[in-house]
C-alpha cells in the first residue's frame, strides 16, 4: 500500500450450572468413568493438496515458501508472532535476492489490482493502515495503472459486497525500474446503498509535500502474481493477484460469508491429488471454523472439541479451553490408527485446572477422526451430523 504522511487525515465462556462437589485438589486423577461413554462419530483426513494449487495459481517454489508463511497469520501482520514474522521475513529476503522480473516499473505485469496479504507495522503506520488494514473482515487491495493518460496508484478497502468501498486515489509516476511516485488527490466513499459518492474530506492540494510518497517494488513475480514492495515510511508490503485456496478458505472464515461452499471447494480439489497415506500430523491446533453452534452447555461444548484448542503429541490428544482467567477445562485421551484415514480416540482425563490445582471431572468421550483435509498449517474435518471443523496450527512446528 503506498504511504504518506498526508494519509494521517484519513482518518468468557459463560459458566453454566456446573454442581461440583469436590474441593480443588492436585495432581489431576488419570480415569474417570461414572457416566456411560458418549460415542461421537468425528470424520477427519489427510490430503496433500498444497504444491498442485500452488502451480494452479503459478508459484515457484521460492514463491510458495513465502505464501506457505502467510498461511494463519491474522491481521495481514498485526497479530503475527515473532516466529511467523521471521518465517515472512526471510521468504521476503529470498524473493527480494532473486529480483523477479527486472524494472517491474516498466513491465505489463505490474498493472492491475493487487490484494493485500501482509504488511509490517512500523510506528509510522498511517491511522488508515491501523483502522483498517489490520481488519480480516475487510478485503485490502491496491491498484496499479502506469500506461494511461492519467496514471494512478489507488488504495482501496472494500468494507463487503453489500456495504461498499473507501477508495484512495493518487497521481502516478514512474521514476525507475523499480520506484513509483505518487500524489494523493482524491478520496471518497462509495456505498451501494447511495447511488453517489461520499467524498473523504480531506484537503490533499493544501498539504503539498505531505500528500506525496513513493513505493519501491523489490519483488515481481514473472507470473505476475505475486509482488513484494517497500514503502517511504519502511513499510513491507506483500500483495497477490491470485491467492492459495488456502488463502481463499481463511478470507471466508474471517469474513464468515460462503464458509461451507469454500470448504467443499476446497475438499473437491483435495480428493484429485491425494497420494500418500494420511497421518494426524503433531502440534497445537486452533479450532477457528465449526458448522455446528455451541450447545448451553460449555462443557458439552469443550468435551466434544466445539472451541479451544488440541494438541497432538506421542499417540495422545489433548482439548484445552481457557474459560476464564486462570481457568481451564482439559481433557486428555489417546488414540490409535484403526483404518486408511482413520483414528480411534478415547477421551477419559478430564479436569477444571486453577493455576496448580485440579479438579476432576467425570466424562469419558470416544471419537472415531477422520481426515479430510490435513497439511502443516490447516485441518479440515467432518463429525458426527455432518458438523465440519476446521483448526489452524499455532505452534509453528513441522
Amino acid at each position: 500500500m503506498a504511504e504518506v504522511g498526508a494519509s494521517k487525515y484519513l482518518s468468557v465462556w459463560p459458566a453454566h450450572n456446573l454442581h461440583l462437589r469436590r474441593t480443588l485438589r492436585s495432581p489431576i486423577p488419570k480415569t474417570f468413568n461414572l457416566k456411560p461413554p458418549i460415542r461421537k462419530s468425528f470424520r477427519i483426513c489427510h490430503s496433500s493438496l498444497v504444491n498442485q494449487q500452488q502451480q494452479e495459481a503459478s508459484f515457484t517454489e521460492e514463491e510458495k515458501q513465502l505464501i506457505d508463511a502467510l498461511i494463519g497469520i491474522q491481521g495481514r501482520g498485526r497479530s503475527a508472532s515473532p516466529h511467523q514474522l521471521n518465517d515472512v521475513e526471510r521468504a521476503v529476503q529470498v524473493l527480494e535476492d532473486q529480483q523477479g522480473i527486472p524494472d517491474p516499473t516498466s513491465s505489463d505485469l505490474i498493472e492491475g489490482r493487487w490484494q493485500l496479504m501482509f504488511t509490517t507495522r512500523p510506528g509510522t503506520a498511517s491511522p488508515i493502515q491501523r483502522t483498517f488494514v489490520g481488519v480480516d473482515f475487510f478485503s485490502v487491495f491496491q491498484e496499479v495503472y502506469l500506461r494511461t493518460n492519467d496514471p494512478r496508484v489507488s488504495n482501496i478497502v472494500k468494507f463487503s459486497d453489500w456495504i461498499g468501498e473507501l477508495k484512495v486515489e493518487a497521481a502516478a509516476s514512474i521514476k525507475d525500474g523499480k520506484r513509483i511516485l505518487f500524489q494523493f488527490d482524491r478520496a471518497a466513499f462509495s456505498f451501494k446503498f447511495l447511488p453517489f459518492k461520499v467524498p473523504y474530506p480531506v484537503p490533499f492540494r493544501l498539504l503539498g509535500d505531505e500528500a506525496k510518497g513513493w513505493l519501491d517494488t523489490t519483488y515481481l513475480s514473472h507470473s505476475g502474481n505475486l509482488r513484494i514492495s517497500r514503502g517511504n515510511k519502511g513499510t513491507t508490503f506483500v500483495l497477490q493477484k491470485k491467492t492459495d485456496p488456502r488463502q481463499k478458505l481463511l478470507a471466508a472464515i474471517s469474513t464468515g460469508i460462503g464458509v461451507r461452499e469454500a470448504i467443499d471447494e476446497f475438499i473437491s480439489l483435495s480428493k484429485n491429488v491425494a497420494k500418500d497415506e494420511p497421518i494426524l500430523l503433531e502440534g497445537e491446533w486452533q479450532m477457528i471454523w465449526s458448522s455446528q453452534i455451541e450447545t448451553d452447555s460449555w462443557l458439552e461444548n469443550a468435551g466434544n472439541g466445539l472451541m479451544g484448542s488440541q494438541i497432538v503429541k506421542n499417540d495422545q490428544m489433548k482439548f484445552v479451553v481457557n474459560i476464564l482467567p486462570g481457568i481451564r477445562f482439559s481433557t486428555i485421551g489417546k488414540f490409535v490408527k484403526s483404518g486408511a484415514k482413520k483414528y480411534e480416540v478415547t477421551m477419559d482425563d478430564a479436569a477444571l485446572i486453577g493455576g496448580p490445582f485440579g479438579y476432576p471431572l467425570e466424562m469419558e468421550t470416544k471419537i472415531i477422526l477422520e481426515l479430510l483435509y490435513n497439511d502443516d498449517k490447516i485441518r479440515i474435518s467432518r463429525g458426527y451430523n455432518n458438523i465440519l471443523f476446521v483448526h489452524l496450527r499455532t505452534d509453528g512446528s513441522k
